[in-house]
């Protein structure tokens, strides 16, 4: 078994874990809040707890919605305060942690794409005494800034993993994997990831907040290189751009392989005009590091023992995109 495979096994067993955790806390109450009733988690009678979330979610990505929808579906069931808010400006997103800070909540959720940037801000939340969650970016760095939990994808590992399938495969050919977000660490891990397991990839550098310009230079690398045998898009958005891009060009027979998930993604799964999907399940990280944090202020618990708890990556493919397209069309997957 290589070591990328024992790594993706490893992912599933903690992940799964994870979820067990998470349906636990959801079987709190059936009547939407957690219900303090002494023992475990127990925390200040009544009290009910602010939590900030804070990503670089960039305008008109919907893969956010699945992050929100699994915040938001965990602070209804502990009854918390959720506090959502976003810019993918890195000092901006600073900012919005200070802003936190400043506001007093109870805990924060941070995603730290731009960790240089974001981290020492939430850094200071963490020596101001809030408990801190990295999630969905920034596994390399979290604990630099003394955040001892973290929920998301290996992204390096993700993208091996994406590579490796591809050269199994066998259509040979050249790689584009596709960037829309300039300086985003976990957005050139999985690149450089994919590079790894298969060699004949190269970036391409595309600005995600205008898909009708993403379709362009896509096409435009289609028509200007016939050698392309895969197009790896890093998001759901930009997959489909890629789509209509080889639609329009008529000539290309590049694969489609896209990380994350939509509905739209999933029915072309279905149709095989993209033949695979690596999902990172965003849900799961919003619910997690909600869930997390109200296991920290409620019972004292660190989750993960000083490790990133893994939520992928999982492939999703013509053989479970069956019973995986309904949740998808849900905003849970």
């Amino acid at each position: 078994m290589s070591s990328t495979r024992k790594l993706v096994r490893g992912t599933t067993v903690r992940l799964a874990i994870g979820l067990a955790l998470a349906v636990c806390l959801a079987a709190c109450s059936s009547k939407g809040g957690a219900q303090n009733q002494g023992g475990a988690a127990s925390g200040d009678a009544g009290k009910r707890y602010t939590i900030a979330m804070i990503t670089h979610e960039q305008p008109g990505d919907f893969f956010w919605d699945k992050i929100r929808s699994g915040a938001e579906a965990a602070a209804k069931h502990l009854n918390v305060d959720l506090k959502y808010s976003n810019n993918n400006d890195a000092g901006q997103q600073a900012t919005l942690v200070q802003n936190a800070i400043d506001s007093h909540v109870d805990g924060i959720a941070v995603t730290l794409a731009f960790a240089d940037q974001v981290g020492p801000a939430a850094q200071k939340a963490v020596q101001a005494g809030i408990p801190v969650v990295a999630f969905n970016s920034g596994i390399s760095d979290y604990q630099k800034y003394g955040i001892g939990m973290y929920f998301g994808s290996d992204e390096d590992l993700a993208g091996q993993s994406a590579g490796q399938r591809m050269t199994q495969a066998g259509a040979g050919g050249k790689a584009i994997c596709v960037v829309q977000e300039q300086g985003s660490v976990a957005l050139e891990a999985r690149c450089a990831g994919v590079k790894k397991t298969f060699p004949n990839t190269e970036n391409l550098q595309v600005n995600g907040a205008d898909l009708p310009s993403v379709q362009q230079t896509i096409g435009a690398k289609l028509q200007q290189d016939p050698s392309i045998g895969y197009i790896v898009t890093l998001g759901a958005p930009i997959a489909l751009a890629a789509l209509q891009a080889k639609q329009q060009g008529g000539n290309s027979q590049a694969k489609i392989v896209t990380f994350d998930l939509s509905s739209d993604v999933a029915k072309d799964i279905k149709d095989g005009t993209i033949a695979f999907s690596i999902d990172q399940q965003p849900y799961v990280q919003g619910y997690q590091a909600v869930t997390s944090l109200w296991l920290a202020l409620t019972n004292g618990n660190d989750i993960g023992g000083g490790k990133p708890v893994l939520t992928g990556p999982s492939f999703v493919d013509n053989t479970n995109i069956g019973k995986i397209a309904n949740y998808a069309a849900q905003n849970t997957r």
